[in-house]
């Protein structure tokens, strides 16, 4: 479409990486708008196509068997992951949010919880918890350990 790679890679990187609006970007990469948006589109399609069928899916019972046995050998007897949360920030909040999304910054944000192994495949993700919670807060209302509380085990 008239620009090169590099300068494509540069867009979507600036949008993801930094949570850079489109519109701050457009003025020195000479994009318009919907064209940053179709390549930021393009880059999710090829991640998916790329990474989907082993990174983006549930656990099977032979990747739950795998993981123990690994965490098994590295000292860690009954561990599949590590869970984390994190703060994200929600640089275009509405103004009624604020108040409830207001991390420990004292900005918008939203907390991400994510499990992940060894090997940094992520199989649980939780978003959109208000800024202000703590980690304990969150797993308090995750559906990780749902189907645990109700006795119903992993596949």
């Amino acid at each position: 479409m008239g620009h090169s790679l590099y300068m494509e890679l540069v867009v979507v990187m600036k949008c993801l990486c930094k949570s850079t609006t489109t519109d701050s970007v457009d003025d020195y990469t000479r994009m318009g708008a919907t064209t940053i948006y179709y390549y930021l589109k393009r880059f999710f399609h090829t991640i998916c196509m790329t990474f989907g069928e082993r990174y983006l899916r549930e656990s099977t019972p032979e990747d739950v068997q795998r993981l123990l046995v690994e965490n098994a050998e590295r000292g860690f007897p009954g561990m599949l992951g590590s869970v984390d949360c994190m703060q994200w920030p929600w640089k275009n909040c509405p103004i009624d949010r604020q108040g409830t999304y207001r991390g420990k910054e004292k900005h918008s944000s939203m907390v991400l919880e994510a499990l992940a192994s060894y090997d940094l495949w992520f199989w649980h993700a939780f978003f959109g918890m208000p800024g202000s919670n703590k980690n304990l807060n969150v797993l308090a209302h995750s559906p990780l350990y749902d189907n645990m509380i109700k006795g119903v085990e992993p596949p």
